[in-house]
C-alpha cells in the first residue's frame, strides 16, 4: 500500500510524511502565518497545514467554547466570535501558498465547509486533510471525496464503527486514496489516553495506510507512533506557547519541532527493511567476538579428539563450534598446546 502526496510516496518503505500543524496559531495575522512557514521549512517538515473556514458555516452563534479553549481565550466571547478572529481571507490563502512555494514546503489546509474545500481546490492543493469533527458529516466527506484527491482523515473521538462508516462514504464516492490518522481530540492529550495500538487496529480493519495526529505535550508519543508504523505524523506548533490563542498551549515551539523531525528521520532509518542479516559495521565484530574450537589441555599427536578436550575461544578464525560433532573421533596430526585453536590441516 502506498499513496502519492504531492510528489512524495507515502507508505511502508517510504519516509514518514511530517505535517507541521500551524492551524490557527497565526491568530489571523498573515505576517505571523509566514513566520510559521519559515519555522516549519527550517525544521524540515514535509508540509505546513493551516485551517480554512468561514465561522458562520461551521458553528452556530450559540455554540459554547470547549473547555480547553476557555482556559486560554476570552470566556465572554462565543466560539463563533473566536473563530471569526482566526479566519484567513482568500487573499491570505493565495499569499501563504505562494510563500510556501518560495520556502520549498508544501502548503496544506483543513477545510471545514464546502466553500472552503472549493477554495483549496481552486488553489490546486494536491490533497485534503479532514479533521476529526467531520467523521459524522457524511455529506461533507462525500463532497470532498468526489474532488478525487488523496484524503487524510483524522479519527479523534470516534468508535471504530464510526470510522468504518466514514471510510465507506469516502470509498463509495470513488475515492480510494485514503490515509487514516489515529487521534485523541483533547488539548493537551494525556499519554495514557493515546492508545497508539488503535492505529494498527485501523490499518488491519480498513486495509488502509495509517498515521497519527498528536495532541500530547512533548515529542515522545509521535516518535513511538513512527516506530509502530505511522506513515504520517501531524503535530501542532507555534512560535511561542505564551501567545494568545486556543491551540498555542498544546503546540511545539520551533526548537522542539526541529528535534521532532530529526528524531523521526533517525527512527525511520533505524527501522530498516526488516531483513535479518549482519551489517557491514558488524564484520569486524563477527570475527573477533565469535569463537573457534581450541584445545582445553595439551593434546599429543595422534590423539583421537573427545568433547572434553575441546573448548570454544575467540576469535572466529578457526573451526566454528557449530562443527564440533565433525571433529569428535578424528586424530590430530601434531601436538596441540592448551588454548591453541585447531585448524582443518591439524586433523587426520
Amino acid at each position: 500500500m502506498q499513496i502519492e502526496l504531492a510528489d512524495r510516496q507515502v507508505g511502508p518503505g517510504h519516509p514518514c510524511f511530517i505535517i507541521a500543524e500551524a492551524g490557527v496559531n497565526h491568530n489571523g495575522e498573515i505576517g505571523l502565518a509566514k513566520q510559521l512557514v519559515d519555522v516549519a521549512a527550517e525544521a524540515g517538515a514535509d508540509a505546513i497545514k493551516f485551517q480554512t473556514f468561514r465561522a458562520d458555516r461551521v458553528v452556530s452563534a450559540a455554540t459554547p467554547k470547549a473547555k480547553y479553549q476557555l482556559q486560554t481565550t476570552d470566556a465572554s466571547e462565543s466560539q463563533r466570535e473566536m473563530l471569526q478572529r482566526l479566519e484567513l481571507s482568500r487573499e491570505a490563502h493565495h499569499q501563504l501558498q505562494a510563500y510556501c512555494q518560495e520556502q520549498n514546503i508544501l502548503f496544506m489546509s483543513t477545510p471545514f465547509d464546502q466553500e472552503s474545500a472549493d477554495l483549496l481546490d481552486e488553489l490546486r492543493v494536491p490533497l485534503f486533510k479532514i479533521g476529526s469533527g467531520e467523521i459524522t458529516n457524511w455529506p461533507f466527506l462525500e463532497y470532498v471525496a468526489r474532488k478525487g484527491k488523496p484524503i487524510i482523515l483524522s479519527t479523534g473521538m470516534s468508535y471504530l464503527s464510526e470510522v468504518d462508516e466514514a471510510v465507506r462514504v469516502i470509498r463509495k464516492a470513488g475515492n480510494g486514496q485514503l490515509i487514516l490518522l489515529h487521534c485523541v481530540s483533547s488539548y493537551p492529550a494525556e499519554p495514557e489516553d493515546v492508545n497508539l495500538r488503535a492505529m494498527q487496529t485501523m490499518s488491519v480493519a480498513f486495509k488502509a495506510l495509517v498515521g497519527y495526529s498528536d495532541h500530547t505535550l512533548g515529542i515522545e508519543v509521535p516518535l513511538a507512533a513512527v516506530a509502530l508504523g505511522a506513515c504520517v505524523i501531524e503535530k501542532h506548533f507555534t512560535l511561542d506557547r505564551n501567545l494568545p490563542g486556543p491551540d498555542q498551549r498544546a503546540s511545539l515551539e520551533p526548537k522542539e519541532l526541529r528535534t521532532l523531525v530529526t528524531k523521526i528521520r533517525m527512527i525511520e532509518s533505524a527501522l530498516g527493511d526488516g531483513v535479518k542479516r549482519p551489517t557491514c559495521s558488524e564484520a569486524d565484530s563477527r570475527s573477533i567476538v565469535r569463537r573457534s574450537l581450541a584445545a582445553v589441555q595439551e593434546i599429543p599427536a595422534g590423539t583421537a579428539l573427545q568433547a572434553q578436550m575441546l573448548q570454544a575461544l575467540r576469535p572466529a578464525t578457526g573451526i566454528s563450534p557449530t562443527l564440533l560433532a565433525e571433529l569428535l573421533g578424528r586424530r590430530v596430526r601434531r601436538s596441540l598446546a592448551p588454548g591453541e585453536l585447531i585448524s582443518w590441516k591439524d586433523l587426520a
